[in-house]
């Protein structure tokens, strides 16, 4: 998760920059719930939902890119831990300023979410790592076909398979569309990287099936997200207790300062984001949210000079409407 990913933690409504997406709606890295409308800074409120939305896509693909310019100096374990805190500091500023506790009575439900959930977002850091921008930026789509082929799984174990033949469908070309982005040409450390968005993608879905049950527990966002940033901590040390990681102290200012960048831009991304859902219709953001891919190609042809061919580019469209497909469909279950 997105963000993919933490912002994903906060939706009651609605996927891998990273950050809490609804599993009725879709994906992190993979958000935001009507409760969240007043839960952030005003000056949000004066923007329209569009904007917020088209300005969170390019703050995390933004982010995306500090990922992959930090990930040759710091392993993914570390930048999931800076990650985290920088957003445990401002999330909990932001609970305290307005009054939101952060006791919770449901930490078992926190423990699943945060947990799968950073372990989406490590997955998603190698895949960003290992891939070109735009590429790893597409594997954080992802989610919204796992849930959908979690949904025609549970419905062919219920014997009702062909009710859920849509989503099946959605799923086979979202997973065609991720064959053409990682064809069979690629090296073997791309197709390892791809495997890790894969897992992302996965594991960001099962963490939104706990955000389903903390929306119904009465959880605020605020409270929610700050449990995931604490956990992308305690992931993160745990990494570096294990591989290692040089102190702060011994790095060059301009390493912590695009480690650091990557928690605020996630952050800053997330805030729009919950507004722009709190505000706007589902299906005109999920739309925009897909820009991202776009914003991450251009920033990659930018700082890189990564083109991608029409194949790749073809892979992604496919994708992209899979997953406003499948978004589709987890939204409105009983039509199917």
């Amino acid at each position: 998760m997105s963000g993919a990913c933490a912002a994903k933690a906060s939706c009651q409504c609605r996927t891998v920059h990273c950050s809490a997406w609804c599993p009725r709606i879709r994906t992190p890295e993979t958000h935001p719930p009507p409760r969240g409308a007043d839960a952030f800074p005003a000056m949000w409120s004066r923007l329209p939902p569009a904007v917020l939305m088209l300005t969170a896509s390019a703050l995390f693909a933004t982010m995306s890119l500090f990922v992959k310019l930090a990930s040759p100096l710091h392993h993914a374990g570390e930048l999931v831990f800076y990650r985290g805190l920088t957003g445990v500091v401002m999330m909990a500023t932001l609970a305290r300023w307005q009054g939101v506790p952060l006791a919770t009575p449901v930490w078992m439900l926190h423990l699943r979410r945060s947990g799968s959930g950073s372990l989406a977002l490590v997955c998603w850091f190698v895949a960003l790592a290992g891939l070109p921008l735009a590429t790893g930026v597409t594997m954080n789509y992802l989610s919204s076909l796992w849930m959908a082929a979690f949904m025609a799984l549970t419905a062919a174990l219920k014997g009702q398979f062909r009710q859920k033949l849509p989503a099946v469908l959605w799923v086979i070309a979202g997973f065609a569309g991720v064959v053409m982005v990682l064809r069979p040409a690629a090296a073997p450390s791309q197709w390892q990287a791809g495997l890790a968005g894969l897992c992302s993608g996965a594991l960001a879905a099962v963490a939104y099936l706990q955000v389903a049950a903390l929306g119904r527990s009465g959880e605020p966002a605020q409270r929610t997200v700050f449990y995931f940033t604490l956990s992308n901590v305690a992931l993160g040390a745990a990494a570096m207790a294990i591989w290692g990681a040089r102190p702060p102290w011994e790095q060059p200012w301009t390493d912590i300062a695009q480690v650091l960048a990557i928690g605020v831009l996630a952050t800053l991304a997330q805030l729009a984001l919950t507004q722009a859902y709190a505000r706007g219709k589902a299906l005109s953001n999920a739309a925009l949210q897909y820009t991202g891919i776009l914003f991450s190609a251009l920033l990659g042809y930018l700082c890189f000079a990564e083109v991608p061919d029409s194949l790749s580019f073809a892979g992604m469209a496919i994708i992209a409407l899979s997953g406003l497909g499948a978004q589709g469909l987890i939204r409105r279950p009983g039509r199917h």
